[in-house]
């Protein structure tokens, strides 16, 4: 999976990935070819991400079908800039408020995530042998990183009700159970930066990801559950400007939640059942400094939402909204 601050974005399980130049691609209306595009190339095909920085280095995954634990960012020339092979099992990805001389990412792994700041991985320590974080949620506005949290290597299906809030800044964390369980669609970030997370209680839960304090509980939807197939339909959750756009997948319905009011302003009917969901705001994703530096407006992240399954949907790229999170699947 391919995703980027100045390019387009593409998928390829053949080891190789392409970016196109978005600006070309998005003149005038309906589908049209990406005539400039350029292609990297992995060791091996693997279930992983690339992620263009604004810097022009590429942020990426290394491993085979079989295993991986390795993170890298490439420069211009594919030279390694720098790596860490301490992320076993490395699988979602999300960017953070910029550090002082490049973009802040983070990836999830099974033993704590790993940072990329200022050109150096750093890695978060956490107290579990075996901490699972493959689904992350991060944005512009925050240095801090909301994802899951699993710590049962041998379970089926863990049930969390712990998410962490990972600092970036200093590789420290915090855990905070909000007593009902949730899945990897349930994950978002609001638009000044603050966790949302949509539980099986049906609750949207608001997080001050500073304090780790649980500021506002909105009803939502009814209560509901993960199936056992992770494939079935279940809730998902967007943000775009002020405005959380959750489906309940079950009843048919998208709701709009005003998460200035800290409540449902919309209900809508849908004809089908809900699986995947978008949200197009009509305004490029890029910040201000990054559309002075390109010239012109950008991309689509992250973090990554994730199971380990070679289906995943695209993710956000780094300096994504509010709602930046993963690429598909729950990341058991």
């Amino acid at each position: 999976m391919l995703t980027t601050r100045a390019r387009g974005v593409m998928t390829s399980h053949g080891g190789a990935a392409w970016g196109w130049n978005r600006r070309a691609h998005s003149e005038g209306r309906g589908n049209r070819w990406a005539d400039d595009t350029t292609e990297r190339k992995t060791e091996h095909p693997h279930h992983g991400v690339a992620l263009e920085l604004t810097d022009g280095t590429l942020f990426t995954t290394q491993g085979t079908e079989d295993e991986r634990h390795t993170a890298r960012v490439l420069g211009k020339d594919g030279a390694v800039k720098a790596e860490t092979t301490d992320c076993p099992g490395v699988h979602g990805e999300a960017a953070a408020a910029p550090g002082a001389s490049t973009d802040t990412v983070m990836a999830g792994c099974e033993n704590g995530p790993v940072i990329y700041r200022d050109g150096t991985f750093h890695k978060v320590a956490v107290a579990d042998a075996y901490a699972r974080s493959g689904n992350l949620a991060g944005s512009e506005r925050s240095p801090i990183v909301l994802g899951d949290y699993k710590v049962d290597e041998d379970a089926e299906q863990e049930r969390p009700t712990r998410v962490a809030l990972f600092d970036t800044r200093d590789g420290s964390h915090r855990l905070v159970d909000l007593s009902s369980s949730y899945w990897f669609r349930s994950l978002a970030r609001g638009p000044e930066g603050e966790a949302l997370v949509l539980t099986y209680d049906g609750k949207l839960n608001v997080i001050d990801v500073e304090s780790g304090k649980v500021v506002r509980k909105i009803d939502v939807i009814q209560p509901w559950e993960e199936k056992a197939d992770w494939q079935e339909a279940g809730p998902a959750i967007k943000v775009a400007g002020s405005s959380a756009y959750v489906t309940d997948a079950q009843n048919k319905k998208l709701h709009v939640v005003d998460l200035t009011k800290g409540e449902v302003a919309k209900t809508i009917d849908l004809p089908q059942t809900p699986v995947e969901l978008a949200v197009v705001a009509g305004k490029p994703e890029a910040p201000a400094r990054e559309e002075k530096a390109h010239g012109h407006v950008s991309h689509g992240h992250g973090s990554h939402e994730g199971h380990d399954h070679a289906h995943d949907d695209a993710a956000p790229s780094a300096g994504a909204p509010a709602d930046a999170g993963g690429h598909g699947g729950p990341g058991r």
